[in-house]
């Protein structure tokens, strides 16, 4: 059960890195709201496109400079997570709150397990212990808004399927690998490779908030020697750019 617990936490922490940033504006959306500011329609991907020019199209459907100015955010949400080789699943709840590289994640799955992790921007605290989070804008959506930034390499990937892909390392090896929908450009999968894992998420809906798009359906999936870990997420509230307490990402 620990170990099942540890993992689990895992996929969460990565799914704080995929939605690290979400809009520039101050209001509430829920996943039934309408959404507002509408993302103009990203440069066309061709099977000619250059990884660079992929990564701007992505930039460019996730919100363009709409994402990259982002401050804070609080998701909330639903979760169904499941241990390898089992299809019950453990429901849980999550709320999510980033600003900058600082993340607080509390989830609460009774009767299994309740959870809580802080990263306070220099250093780490977690209900359980030995979890090392790292910070939030090092991998995942985040680094889209740096990819031209001093120290970031845009390099080829093969497609996957149907699906175009390239890769973005930062200056300290982090390494997050994209698949778009060449017809969108939006992200729908991206893959991880963090402490000798592979962590993959796969995004199923979208919405639009405040002129960026947020993944409202997604999931996680993490390959180990005891099987596949799988969980499914559904942020059922955002919250952004709202002023976030410094008490909030206090360790104590």
């Amino acid at each position: 059960m620990k170990k099942y617990a540890l993992t689990l936490v895992v996929l969460l922490l990565l799914s704080s890195s995929a939605l690290a940033q979400a809009a520039n504006g101050s209001k509430s959306n829920s996943a039934g709201a309408a959404a507002t500011g509408r993302i103009p329609a990203a440069p066309a991907i061709t099977a000619n496109s250059t990884p660079l020019e992929l990564a701007r199209a992505a930039l460019a459907a996730q919100g363009g400079d709409k994402f990259k100015n982002l401050k804070s955010m609080m998701l909330v949400g639903s979760a169904n997570l499941y241990a390898p080789n089992s299809s019950q699943s453990v429901p849980g709840k999550f709320v999510m709150v980033t600003a900058g590289d600082k993340v607080r994640i509390d989830i609460d799955a009774t009767p299994i397990f309740k959870f809580k992790q802080v990263f306070d921007g220099q250093q780490s605290f977690s209900s359980i212990p030995g979890i090392t989070m790292p910070p939030a804008s090092k991998f995942g959506l985040p680094v889209l808004a740096k990819f031209d930034q001093p120290g970031f390499t845009v390099s080829a990937l093969p497609d996957r399927k149907k699906l175009r892909g390239f890769r973005i390392v930062d200056a300290d090896g982090n390494t997050t690998d994209f698949y778009l929908d060449p017809a969108t450009a939006r992200v729908m999968l991206y893959q991880i490779p963090y402490n000798g894992y592979t962590f993959g998420t796969e995004n199923s809906k979208f919405s639009e908030v405040e002129g960026v798009l947020i993944p409202f359906s997604f999931s996680q999936r993490l390959e180990t020697p005891q099987g596949a870990f799988f969980a499914e997420y559904k942020v059922k509230d955002v919250k952004l750019n709202q002023p976030i307490a410094d008490d909030v990402f206090v360790i104590q």
